[in-house]
This record gives C-alpha cells, sequence and structure tokens, in this order.
C-alpha cells in the first residue's frame, strides 16, 4: 500500500477508534496529582497564555515537580522521561559539552537530530520565555544552558511551530517558563548532593514577592570526574529575574542568565583523544514590558544572547599535539513585539514582529607565535511578521490559521501558513487536527565556516499532519491522549560529493519521509499513589540519528507522610548510533528517587540510575556508565 494510502487509511479509522476508546488531554505529561481542573493553560502554542483545549496542536507539558523529581542539573532528562515522541542525547552522568563527541542532541519525532555523525541539532528551537536560544554562528542549543534551576515549567511543540517562532522551529518548541513568585513573602531553597565517580551538584534559589516587586535567583554548581578517563564535567551557573507591576494592567522584567563549563571529551573508546577540552561561556539577558487586559494582552521584548567557546580539538595518542586553539565569540539579539485581542465572543487574534541579528567571528589562534587564523567573521537578519487568528464556533469547535512571512538577508523571503481544528466532544474529549509547515535557515557554519561550506543554500522545508484525540474521565483521575503524524519535507541539507570537484559541499538534497503515533496515560489512585506512562513509535524513511523507533516510559508515584518515592522504567529500541554502519541499539533502564523529610525544612534524598546495569550507547563509541547513585540534602525555609 502507497504510505500515503496507509497514512489516509490511519487518519479515517483514528477518529472511530477514539470514539470507543476515550483518551487523554494533551497536556499528558502533566501529572494528574497537579491538575485541580480539567483545562489548563499554556503560552507556547500561542503566545498569549490559552487553554489547551482550544489549540490544534499536541502540546505536552513537564511541571516544576516533574523536574524535582529527576534530580537533575539538566531539564532534558525529565523530557525524556515525560515527553512521547522526544529524545535527546547523552554520554556520561551529567554534562554535554559540544564540538566532536557532544551529546545534547535533541529531536522530535525525527526531526531535529542531525542526519549525519557531527553535527548539532538545528531543527529544534529551544526558548527561554519565548526568547529564541541558539549559537549565532553554529545555529544549535547549547544543552548545558538549559538547568532546571530557571524552570517553572517546560512547554514542549511536538510538531512545527514556525508561525510563530520562525526558523529552527521545524521540529518543534522547547520553551522553558521561567520561575516567579506567586504570592507575597520569601521562599529559599538549597540542594546539595554527591555520588558515583566523584559527582557533586549543588543549588541555591530564592524567591521573593513584595507588593508589586518580585525576584528570582538561582545558583548551581556541578562537577564530575566521569566514568571513563579524561572524562571531567565542571560547571557553573547563575540565573537572576526581576519584576515589576508599573500599573496595574503593566509589568516590567528583566533577567539574566549565566552559564560556565569546563568539559573534557575523551573520544570513542576505539579511537581515544588526548587533551580534547572545551572552556565555554554563555550568557543571556532580556528585558520585558507586558501589559494584560481583559480582552487584550502583549509584551514588547529586547533580548541578547552571547557565547565565548575555547577548543582545544585535542590528538589521538601517538600523534603530535596541535599548536592551535579554537576561539569563538557569538551573539544573537533582537526585538520581538506581539498584541493579541479579543474582538468579539470566542475570538483571538494575534499580530507580532520579531527582529533577529545572529553572528559572530571564529579564529584559530596559535600558540607558537600567537598569531591568527580568521575562520568566520560573519552576521545575518532576519525580520518576520506574523498573524494568528482563533474563532470558537459555538461550543463545539475552534478554528486555527496563521501565517508568517519571514526575511533572511541570505536566503531572501519564505512563507509560512498553517490551520488546526480543535472539536469539542462530550465527556471532555477533543478530536484535534492541524496541517503546519516548518522550515530552516542554513547556519552561517553551513554557508560560510569549515568545508564543505556552500554560501548558496537555501532552507529546509517540511509539512506536518496530526489528529489527535484526547479526555478526562473519572473525575479527572485517569487522562489518555494519543495522536498520529506524517511529516515530509526536503531541501535537507546534506553533506554530499562536490559535483563541480573534489571534496564535498553542503547541499540540499535531503529528504525526510517520517510517520508515526504516540499516546500516554497517566491516573491517580488516590493521594498517595499515582502511575503514568507514555509511549511513541517512529517510522523513518530516511534514518536520523537521536531518534529511536520505539520509546516507552512506565512511571508510579508514592506520597504519603514524611516519605515520597518516584521510580520510572524507559525503554528504546531502534535507536541509530551510526548511520553509516547501520548500527542501532536497544536497552532498559531503571530509575528510583527516595525522599524523606527529616523536619519540616530538611530533607534527605537518593537516586539510583540505570539499577539493571545496562551496556549501552546512545552516541556510537560513547559507552554510558552502569549502575550509578547519588545522595544528598534539602532544605527550604
Amino acid at each position: 500500500m502507497d504510505r500515503r494510502m496507509r497514512f489516509s487509511v490511519a487518519a479515517m479509522i483514528f477518529p472511530a477508534f477514539f470514539s470507543v476508546w476515550p483518551a487523554a488531554a494533551n497536556d499528558d505529561a502533566v501529572p494528574a496529582e497537579r491538575r485541580d481542573t480539567i483545562s489548563q493553560v499554556v503560552v507556547t502554542g500561542t503566545r498569549n497564555a490559552a487553554d489547551i483545549r482550544h489549540l490544534p496542536m499536541t502540546i505536552s507539558v513537564v511541571d516544576r515537580p516533574m523536574l524535582e523529581k529527576s534530580a537533575s542539573s539538566s531539564v532534558l532528562p525529565a523530557l525524556n522521561a515525560y515527553v512521547p515522541g522526544f529524545f535527546s542525547t547523552s554520554r556520561g552522568l551529567i554534562g554535554y559539552g559540544v564540538s566532536e563527541g557532544s551529546a545534547g542532541q535533541m529531536s522530535v519525532r525525527g526531526i531535529g537530530g542531525p542526519a549525519q555523525a557531527g553535527l548539532q541539532t538545528t531543527g529544534v528551537l529551544v526558548l527561554i520565555d519565548g526568547h529564541p536560544q541558539y549559537m549565532g554562528l553554529m545555529g544549535h542549543p547549547i544543552a548545558d544552558s538549559y538547568q532546571t534551576m530557571m524552570a517553572e515549567r517546560v512547554e514542549v511543540v511536538r510538531g512545527p511551530a514556525s508561525v510563530l517562532y520562525g526558523s529552527n522551529a521545524m521540529g518543534g518548541v522547547i520553551n522553558i517558563v521561567t520561575r516567579k513568585m506567586q504570592e507575597d513573602g520569601i521562599s529559599t531553597g538549597i540542594d546539595i548532593g554527591a555520588g558515583s565517580y566523584g559527582t557533586v551538584i549543588g543549588e541555591v534559589s530564592n524567591r521573593i514577592r513584595k507588593g508589586r516587586f518580585s525576584s528570582v535567583f538561582s545558583a548551581s554548581y556541578d562537577r564530575t570526574d566521569g566514568h571513563r578517563e579524561n572524562m571531567a564535567f565542571e560547571q557553573y551557573g547563575g540565573y537572576v529575574k526581576l519584576g515589576y507591576e508599573i500599573a496595574r494592567n503593566w509589568k516590567v522584567t528583566a533577567d539574566v542568565n549565566l552559564t560556565h563549563f569546563n568539559s573534557t571529551n575523551p573520544g570513542q573508546v576505539n579511537s581515544p583523544y588526548m587533551d580534547n577540552d572545551q572552556r565555554i561561556t554563555r550568557g543571556m539577558t532580556s528585558v520585558a514590558v507586558e501589559n494584560g487586559y481583559e480582552r487584550t494582552s502583549g509584551s514588547l521584548s529586547f533580548f541578547y544572547n552571547w557565547g565565548d567557546h575555547w577548543i582545544n580539538d585535542g590528538y589521538h595518542p601517538g600523534e603530535t599535539p596541535l599548536n592551535y586553539r579554537f576561539n569563538s565569540a557569538d551573539q544573537m539579539y533582537g526585538v520581538s513585539l506581539y498584541q493579541s485581542a479579543e474582538f468579539f465572543k470566542g475570538n483571538r487574534i494575534t499580530f507580532g514582529f520579531d527582529y533577529f541579528h545572529f553572528g559572530g567571528r571564529a579564529w584559530n589562534r596559535f600558540i607558537d607565535d600567537g598569531h591568527t587564523q580568521v575562520l568566520a567573521d560573519k552576521a545575518v537578519d532576519e525580520i518576520a511578521g506574523y498573524v494568528d487568528f482563533r474563532q470558537d464556533i459555538g461550543r463545539w469547535i475552534s478554528v486555527d490559521a496563521g501565517f508568517r512571512a519571514d526575511w533572511h538577508s541570505v536566503t531572501g523571503t519564505e512563507l509560512i501558513p498553517q490551520a488546526g481544528l480543535a472539536a469539542h466532544l462530550p465527556e471532555n474529549a477533543e478530536l484535534k487536527f492541524m496541517a503546519s509547515k516548518g522550515y530552516r535557515n542554513p547556519t552561517i557554519r553551513e554557508m560560510y565556516m569549515f568545508p564543505p561550506q556552500n554560501p548558496d543554500l537555501e532552507p529546509e522545508r517540511l509539512w506536518s499532519y496530526e489528529i489527535s484525540a484526547s479526555q478526562h474521565l473519572l473525575g479527572g483521575k485517569l487522562h489518555y491522549s494519543a495522536s498520529i503524524f506524517y511529516i515530509n519535507g526536503d531541501n535537507l541539507i546534506m553533506r554530499l560529493p562536490n559535483p563541480s570537484g573534489s571534496g564535498m559541499l553542503n547541499q540540499n538534497s535531503g529528504k525526510i519521509e517520517n510517520w508515526g503515533a504516540e499516546a500516554a496515560v497517566s491516573y491517580r489512585f488516590n493521594g498517595t499513589w499515582s502511575v503514568n506512562g507514555n509511549y511513541s513509535w517512529l517510522h523513518m524513511e530516511n534514518p536520523v540519528l537521536a531518534s529511536p523507533q520505539h520509546k516507552l516510559y512506565v512511571g508510579a508515584d508514592f506520597s504519603k507522610g514524611r516519605w515520597s518515592a518516584s521510580t520510572g522504567v524507559q525503554y528504546v529500541s531502534g535507536l541509530y548510533t551510526d548511520l553509516t554502519a547501520r548500527t542501532t541499539e536497544d536497552f532498559v533502564l531503571w530509575d528510583l528517587q527516595c525522599r524523606f523529610r527529616i523536619l519540616d525544612w530538611l530533607s534527605v534524598y537518593v537516586k539510583g540510575e540505570n539499577l539493571l546495569a545496562q551496556r549501552y550507547e546512545i552516541i556510537a563509541g560513547y559507552p554510558m556508565p552502569r549502575a550509578t547513585a547519588l545522595g544528598g540534602l534539602s532544605f527550604s525555609f
């Protein structure tokens, strides 16, 4: 049967299937004990806060308690567990690094992960409070910058969101919504822990709200010797956010986030590196003026991201050490303006404007005489306008349509449409349809840095189609959800032989055709016990790295008196680690965390990962640690 025919048949069967099998809400990642009402408000699927039931796209939300259960400095492990269709790579206990052998590569439904070894995530966009975050020259996110200490929750759009967020949102969006204090008072927390392989983690946070003023402060320190020789990692991080309500309907916020890490890459086990060291500093700051009225709301924000990278590319044993060091200084800044208004009942129209400037300078500095070799000194601009229209038709239907016109100073103008529908059925059920275009502009690296650069590259493009169903049952105790999707894209940038000469050349020759299904369920037995699980199946006509064919997670949570515990088992199958050799990995991971509250302000916790002591790799040549343990203390006052 033809692939499109198979998808069409599935699309027809899907609604009928869910007419007899109720499904969960699209907020499938949120545990039942955190939901007091059936509706849930999110901000990522539309710039303004909106009821998730009225949005046609699938959105997963991982909230603060779920992030804390992971006991990880990074948000990525929690997303791996709770978000179907999402996967990120790892190479050790903590720390992801950059350049060759780096981890933290992310994919959603097979989009975003690299199609070739050595390429980074550029098809999934990471945001902090709606502001894009990626390395100005390379165009990819830096995974070590996205820490739980700053996150109130993480919202993941599983599918293209290019209408609202532009380039790189081709496969999906990860929006880190930063912490805030809801009521007047002061709250302070301190976490310290230590565990396997000399691992130490520490975090302090303070939140204040007094009248119109609010503040958030967090600082963290993490380190590990690593489970292999020459695999050390050390990180310092800090985050500050200030807010002030200048009038009843107006407020201004400003924040800054700094991360510095030192990382050593040991290389593949059969091809180890010596002195492959990195010293990376990343920063982000923004200022926003927001308004919020009964029928209209909006924001004007300015943001600036920057980074300084120092890398010793190292050498293999027996080789001569390199006589240069790679350096780069990159930046990305911009302005984002949007206003959303309700002109009549059930209507919401959002108008927006974005301006982005990104680029930087990269060079090799030679250690013998200090001279430099410039590799790139380039910047590009992007200007866009967009509109998103949503209308409720009676009590049963919500329609959504959006359009973006995006101009890039190198590739020109790109037009991006989307359309969707949400049907509100009896018994708290929802049925949704979505069609959207995603795109990604070529990065400065792909166009101008390192062979096989090509300044004539065009944007990558794809179309995504999905159907999803959801339902709340038993008074909100039981939640199901499921979705099917089909993705077809072309113009993907590939490294191929140069048709006009020797060597390789980046070319718009790749294609992508993915389809699959996702499902999730959660059930709260009572105030003590709850369970949750999710599953995703992905078929890729053209496989990519870091996107498993099957991913299953089953978890359980317990809380009674002073005791709490959570456990989860994750099964991953058909994960490509080497496309040339067509090498795949299958593994099962079991994690467990227990916590005991000694005093009202003091708790002790212990966490075990990979308790089945599995031997497995997520990145080819980088075996993951077997069973590990971490324990510590939490103070709150």
